[in-house]
């Protein structure tokens, strides 16, 4: 998997921009443009480092000329004390853009961690991680990617993907069978039809009406088992909500194929890097 080279470019410009308007107060006023610089950046944490890539582009974007050596890749296994990275070229440079690639870099790297450390939580069952579009605004492509670098999978990129029945379009539509007969009518044959249940009745209402894949809200691992052996291998099951590093594992031994996790990519912890500059 690789990263659109235009929206990170575009995406980079834009927090560049932010981060300075017309000059660096403290850089241009201290440091004599001329002036040359060599950095590297360390982990400082056990993980899963992602983002190099993007972190690197910063420089780049800043000063064509800046020499940058990855010294791993996106998806690694790192520990305290690896060094990610070698950079060299003007000092300046070096120093602004430390602050927009580490944010990049450490967000990245959290999520990536994050993915690993789930889908360790349910090796040797069948259920696999994903994410889903609980995401930042204009970050999600870098999001997604963090998770499957960090082993997981992708859940739809967004609304164009897959027709995805939540309770609320359940409501609005006047029940299971109506939304999903209406859509099946309109939809092309290249689009999936899923539906989100909140009760083994409704999941018997989704399969009847032939769903595609069918999400558990909030069940608890016993009711997922029931639902796995009811639906008896006629559909996709998708475990979703509430679900925790401490309930993780007896989810996945329900027999779900998926469990779809929020916190990957909406409230994960940034995986902490330094960068050093001499």
């Amino acid at each position: 998997m690789m990263l659109n080279k235009i929206y990170l470019r575009e995406l980079i410009e834009t927090a560049l921009k932010e981060d300075i308007h017309y000059l660096d107060v403290t850089t241009d006023y201290l440091i004599p443009p001329e002036q040359q610089g060599n950095g590297r950046m360390m982990a400082k944490a056990e993980g899963v480092v992602c983002g190099l890539e993007a972190a690197a582009e910063v420089f780049t974007l800043l000063d064509p000329e800046t020499n940058i050596t990855l010294l791993k890749r996106d998806g690694d296994r790192v520990q305290y004390g690896d060094d990610l990275m070698t950079l060299s070229g003007k000092t300046a440079v070096l120093l602004k853009g430390e602050r927009t690639a580490l944010n990049l870099l450490q967000h990245m790297s959290g999520i990536a961690t994050a993915a690993h450390r789930c889908c360790e939580i349910v090796a040797g069952t069948k259920a696999q991680i994903a994410d889903t579009r609980k995401t930042l605004p204009g970050l999600r492509p870098l999001q997604k990617y963090a998770v499957w670098c960090g082993g997981a999978k992708n859940h739809r990129f967004n609304l164009s993907d897959a027709a995805m029945l939540k309770d609320n379009h359940i409501d609005a539509a006047g029940g299971i069978t109506p939304a999903v007969n209406l859509l099946r009518s309109k939809l092309g044959h290249m689009t999936k039809i899923e539906v989100e249940t909140r009760n083994l009745d409704e999941l018997r209402e989704a399969l009847a009406v032939g769903a595609d894949i069918i999400m558990l809200d909030n069940m608890s691992p016993a009711m997922m088992k029931e639902a796995v052996e009811i639906t008896a291998g006629r559909a996709v099951l998708e475990a979703s909500g509430g679900i925790t590093d401490e309930t993780l594992r007896a989810a996945a031994e329900s027999g779900v194929d998926i469990i779809s996790i929020g916190a990957l990519t909406h409230s994960v912890k940034a995986f902490d890097i330094s960068m050093y500059i001499k």
